[in-house]
């Protein structure tokens, strides 16, 4: 049976437009996508979908069941905002300040939308069962963990097989996609920093303990664990972003606050790199005659495809319209909590490139201009439809 999953996505193109410009103007942040969900949960089902709401607390997890025993497939789409205000001048802009979508959930939400409508009427040539999962709290927050606390992998519905999901990238044109072996995004952590020093008077800081001048010398000994202690064909990152201390001019403060983030791929290098973090930090503030404490924030491992469904995910994306690059090597320091769901089950988190600089559609992540060309959302959703059902329609 030949579907054409790409004339099916464009026939729900100006749906979609309409949708996702509708979930833009409301965009309610992580574990707070009540609006949302219940949306979501409201198309489901009108389409006669099995649906359980609440999961992960905002959690939407709706079935497609077949008609014959098969594999039971995930496909997740993430629905939180971020607390940006959007400067952009469009009729669709956020009605709420400083909550906006910046980076593409909108359009993940009205794509798993588009899959659900695409694939429901198939269910009577199904083998096993889709599992759509619209997630909340993507954006750094836990809600991935949340659902899988819940039981989305293997309580809601039959245990998951494998796992699909996608992210819109607008560092790559329309027409770009890709599918990478092995690790795409990385593994994220926070880290806290407290030091503990002596105040004094800024005229005579010799009668004090510093705590500024020891988180001056943490922030620079902490760039050595990248360049020293990772081996230079592995990938970190070590960024502070957080320094505070202080408040008059001419007071040596008691105490200073830093704060920062770690990227890495590999495990053992996230457990040296951590390890070296807290060494650094309480070695460097002792020789400053401080004291410092270290406070180590997981927050999700790195996302790993697994090599055999990103090739296939690849080699279908090549028989999509519009398709005008396939890559196998795009990868990220930037971090996704759907690695929680993709530590015990196989499977894939592909891109679909959504910029458009003609348009000045190009603008990054998180930026309050973003923005991304909807033509994406057709790519993604006929890529996904198709990817889903090289599995169930056999």
């Amino acid at each position: 049976m030949t579907i054409n999953f790409h004339s099916e996505a464009e026939k729900l193109f100006p749906w979609m437009v309409e949708r996702r410009r509708d979930f833009h103007r409301h965009p309610e942040l992580g574990f707070q996508e009540f609006r949302t969900a219940g949306i979501v949960a409201q198309e489901l089902k009108a389409l006669g979908m099995e649906v359980t709401t609440g999961v992960g607390k905002t959690g939407v997890v709706g079935l497609i069941e077949g008609e014959r025993p098969g594999p039971t497939v995930l496909l997740r789409f993430d629905m939180d905002a971020l607390p940006i205000n959007e400067t952009n001048k469009t009729d669709y802009v956020s009605e709420t300040v400083n909550v906006m979508h910046a980076c593409g959930h909108d359009g993940h939400t009205t794509i798993g939308l588009a899959v659900a409508k695409i694939l429901w009427p198939l269910r009577q040539q199904m083998a096993g069962t889709l599992k759509l999962v619209f997630q909340p709290a993507e954006e750094g927050l836990g809600g991935a963990e949340a659902m899988v606390a819940d039981g989305v992998l293997d309580k809601i519905g039959p245990k998951v097989d494998r796992s699909l999901s996608l992210h819109l990238w607008n560092d790559k044109p329309v027409g770009w996609v890709a599918a990478t072996n092995g690790p795409a995004m990385a593994a994220s952590e926070r880290f806290y920093i407290n030091i503990q020093g002596k105040g004094a008077h800024g005229a005579s800081p010799y009668q004090g303990k510093d705590p500024l001048l020891a988180a001056a010398h943490i922030t620079t000994a902490l760039q050595s664990i990248v360049s020293r202690n990772t081996n230079a064909l592995d990938a970190a990152v070590v960024s502070v972003t957080v320094s505070k201390a202080g408040e008059a001019f001419n007071v040596v403060p008691d105490t200073a606050f830093m704060g920062g983030t770690i990227r890495t791929y590999k495990p053992e290098v996230r457990e040296m790199v951590l390890k070296r973090i807290v060494e650094i930090t309480e070695g460097v503030a002792q020789a400053m005659g401080c004291k410092a404490e270290v406070d180590l924030k997981k927050i999700t491992p790195a996302t790993v495809n697994e090599a055999g469904m990103a090739a296939r995910v690849r080699e279908l994306a090549h028989s999509i319209p519009g398709v005008t690059a396939v890559a196998d090597d795009e990868r990220t320091m930037g971090s996704e909590d759907m690695a929680y769901m993709m530590e015990t089950v196989p499977g894939c988190y592909f891109f679909i490139g959504s910029a458009n600089a003609e348009k000045e559609l190009n603008f990054p992540h998180h930026h309050p201009r973003f923005d991304f060309d909807e033509r994406a959302m057709v790519t993604g959703a006929a890529l996904m439809a198709t990817a889903a059902a090289d599995y169930m329609l056999k």
